[in-house]
């Protein structure tokens, strides 16, 4: 993977809990050279050799992982989890996983995670929202995406559309370049494209000027054309680390800025004061009004990984940086950053619940939201780059989900979040395990689905479109509400129930069926929803006098039911009193199946339900 080119010691990988040792030594010298395919084929030797142990294994996995190799990093990383690893490892093998498509064993390897991280933000997310892949699937669709045609059967990402119609990226496809030994592909390149009028981009070139002999690019030009910033090698300062025990020399990724001169031509290159030997800087992107930077890095004072920053620049000033913050960064690694004439930052991020792999996500720098993009942008492989181009409607962004790292274009389509809350009409409660149907013009439903805890749901809906929405639940009346047409965004439906109310006769309050979970006696909260009823009736009659009685249908022997029975009769009694009913107005006793409803030998599923019941017997009124 080119995502995340590197000349240095910036892996942001944890050190292994089992040791290298000297069988290890010269895969591991590849390894820390960043030679992932030739460290690959050293650790491979060793197990054929039979000299693998858990280390080895993780080691093969990490080499995988950073080559993006998925099918291979999980091979290896299941073998390595065999014997207990630090948590990273868990991490990432869940990551694997998930871009391989296997989501219920990812899901296994990240409760692991989060059982040793309890307090990582990765952790936390996981934890309170398991599928969160099922409702990115149901977000509307954002935008439609092409292969763009400037892609080779190389590397190529990064594309930016300048104001001029022209587009920037990096590539790896000059195959007279010395081969990079991460991947064993060609060292990077800028190049640039023509956007000509019908969409389509013509051969591109090189930006000769500003390629050096090691990774070059991408690029972020300013709004007036007059300036380009970049990403290119802290070899070109002479600027680099030693490891005199592995012999080796550690440089960075530097910004470097330069100005248009005559023949078009970018001139007076210079790195620009916020580099650093002892870190990357990478990736840029430069506001509309040319006075903020942001960029990736994993300097110091992050969140962990790599975060995105920004910095102010006033010619060639600029000040100190600042993390962007939880909003954007993660423990996990955050980059590509892109803002929008409007304030909209884009960027990727591996830490962030998503597909798999890296998603793209936007952060609006007003309201300070976050969101997943979505499908088709994002899939589980790495999705990554993506930057817009407002006056001109059209974005592009970086994907392998074909194997490579390609240029897809991605044209804006208007669509609408529809957030659907039901709540009681009466207290405003939000009511989960409600059912919502959404229906189009022509009442054809979209979808059902449930509410969840919180009383909500998502549907992903075309907008210049209305809808209708019905929501039904045990105790109220259906309701209904209408979604009018949308210019896209977001919206909140709200459907309002009527409960329905107690029939009081002169022998008994009727309610709604009060469920119990199977085999339990606990009150369930539609349970307590309708005694909470009950409640009300006794406050507005404060003379009645309740006599709770519980039955089952007749399968399970005589014995169990009335004990069963027995017991959910006393927590209903136990429930009212709770809520302030004095005892003595409210007694109980099970019934188990001796006083069955409907007197039937093979009994229905229809008229067991009609058996179980609970009978509120009045009294004394």
């Amino acid at each position: 993977m080119r995502r995340l080119y590197i000349s240095a010691v910036a892996l942001l990988l944890t050190t292994s809990i089992y040791a290298q040792n000297k069988d290890t030594k010269d895969a591991d010298k590849l390894f820390d050279r960043l030679e992932y395919v030739d460290a690959a084929q050293a650790y491979s030797k060793l197990v054929e050799k039979g000299k693998a142990d858990a280390y080895v294994y993780k080691q093969l996995g990490d080499c995988y992982y950073n080559v993006f190799n998925t099918k291979e990093a999980v091979t290896w990383y299941a073998k390595a989890v065999e014997r207990p690893q630090e948590a990273e490892v868990y991490y990432r093998y869940a990551q694997m996983l998930k871009a391989e498509g296997n989501m219920q064993e990812s899901n296994k390897q990240m409760a692991q995670f989060a059982k040793m991280q309890p307090n990582d933000a990765r952790a936390k997310a996981f934890t309170n929202n398991p599928n969160v892949v099922q409702q990115l699937q149901q977000q509307s669709k954002l935008y439609n995406i092409k292969k763009s045609d400037v892609s080779s059967d190389k590397a190529d990402f990064g594309a930016q559309l300048t104001n001029n119609n022209e587009v920037y990226f990096a590539s790896a496809r000059n195959t007279a370049r010395k081969k990079n030994g991460m991947d064993e592909q060609p060292y990077l390149d800028l190049y640039k494209a023509t956007r000509n009028t019908d969409g389509s981009l013509s051969q591109a070139t090189e930006v000769v000027e500003l390629n050096t002999k090691w990774h070059d690019g991408p690029a972020a030009i300013t709004s007036d054309g007059s300036t380009i910033y970049y990403g290119s090698e802290s070899f070109n300062q002479s600027e680099f680390q030693k490891d005199k025990t592995k012999k080796l020399k550690y440089g960075q990724i530097y910004l470097y800025k330069a100005t248009k001169g005559e023949g078009d031509k970018w001139t007076n290159a210079k790195a620009l004061p916020i580099n650093s030997k002892e870190y990357s800087v990478r990736n840029p992107s430069i506001s509309k009004d040319g006075k903020t930077l942001y960029f990736s890095s994993d300097m110091p004072g992050g969140m962990g990984g790599e975060d995105i920053w920004k910095v102010s620049v006033d010619g060639d000033s600029y000040g100190t940086p600042e993390n962007l913050g939880s909003g954007v960064n993660s423990e996990g690694n955050e980059s590509f950053p892109y803002i929008t004439d409007d304030h909209v930052l884009f960027f990727a991020s591996n830490g962030k619940p998503g597909f798999g792999g890296y998603d793209v996500f936007t952060y609006n720098t007003t309201t300070k939201e976050t969101k997943n993009v979505g499908a088709p942008v994002n899939t589980e492989k790495d999705d990554f780059a993506f930057s817009y181009n407002k006056e001109k409607k059209v974005g592009y962004f970086s994907s392998n989900r074909e194997g490579n790292d390609d240029i897809f274009q991605a044209d804006p389509i208007c669509g609408v979040d529809a957030l659907v809350k039901v709540m009681d009409a009466e207290t405003g409660k939000l009511l989960a395990g409600a059912q919502v149907t959404v229906t189009d013009a022509k009442n054809k439903s979209v979808g059902t689905q449930d509410t969840d805890e919180s009383g909500a749901t998502k549907y992903g809906l075309a907008c210049e479109q209305s809808y209708g929405v019905t929501a039904t639940r045990s105790g109220y009346e259906p309701g209904s509400a209408t979604m009018k047409q949308s210019e896209g965004g977001s919206e909140v439906i709200e459907v309002k129930l009527t409960p329905i109310k107690p029939i009081i006769t002169e022998r008994e309050v009727i309610l709604q069926p009060i469920y119990f979970e199977y085999d339990k006696s606990n009150i369930t909260a539609q349970g307590a929803e309708e005694l909470d009823k009950l409640v009300q009736v006794m406050h507005e009659y404060p003379n009645m006098v309740i006599y709770a009685k519980s039955h089952t249908d007749s399968r399970g022997s005589d014995s169990y039911n009335l004990r069963l029975s027995d017991r959910r009769a006393k927590a209903t009694v136990q429930y009212i009193v709770s809520k302030g009913i004095a005892k003595e107005r409210i007694s109980g006793k099970g019934m188990g199946e001796t006083e069955p409803k409907v007197s039937c030998t093979n009994c229905s599923e229809e008229e067991h339900a009609q058996n179980r019941r609970s009978e509120f017997l009045i009294v004394k009124k």
